[in-house]
């Protein structure tokens, strides 16, 4: 595959400030920067989903991990099993949600990581959507679809241009 140009944090300030912020180079942002606007926009939108909400830390990153895995996203799976450690995730839980054995998980995990997986693979949630109400509210249930879509839109920009994560 030929490899889409990564911007150069000299060519966009927006992006040399992300990175020196984070003291790395980001392949995500550097593709995303050759729409910048898109780029500036996508950063605000992230934290507003992924920042304090109404969903705690943990559940957040297993929503991300669940979708990142069903996609083979190798870039989110990185980025996320690094922040899911932060938020208390173990290797032996990353490693059931990669191989769908939910069973070990309290039931409004397993609830929030099926209905993530099943929205997933199917764009919808007739299956799972029962379970995620008997746990979560309403604010709870949008920002756990949020969390979902958002995970499945990174995953589709990285996988189709095929982004690795950075070394």
């Amino acid at each position: 595959m030929t490899a889409i140009k990564m911007v150069e944090p000299t060519q966009n300030e927006f992006l040399a400030s992300l990175e020196a912020k984070s003291k790395r180079a980001n392949h995500f942002f550097r593709t995303m920067a050759n729409r910048p606007e898109v780029l500036k926009n996508f950063v605000p939108l992230y934290g507003a989903i992924m920042g304090p909400g109404s969903v705690e830390r943990r559940i957040k990153e297993l929503v991300y991990l669940a979708c990142s895995y069903a996609n083979e996203c190798a870039y989110c799976t990185a980025a996320h099993v690094a922040s899911g450690k932060k938020a208390g995730i173990t290797e032996e839980e990353m490693q059931a949600i990669q191989t769908e054995q939910d069973h070990g998980f309290a039931e409004p995990e397993r609830a929030a990581i099926q209905y993530a997986r099943e929205l997933t693979r199917t764009a919808d949630a007739d299956d799972t959507r029962a379970a995620l109400l008997e746990h979560y509210n309403d604010e709870q249930i949008v920002e756990i679809t949020l969390i979902a879509a958002l995970a499945n839109f990174t995953n589709r920009f990285n996988n189709g241009l095929g982004l690795q994560p950075e070394q």
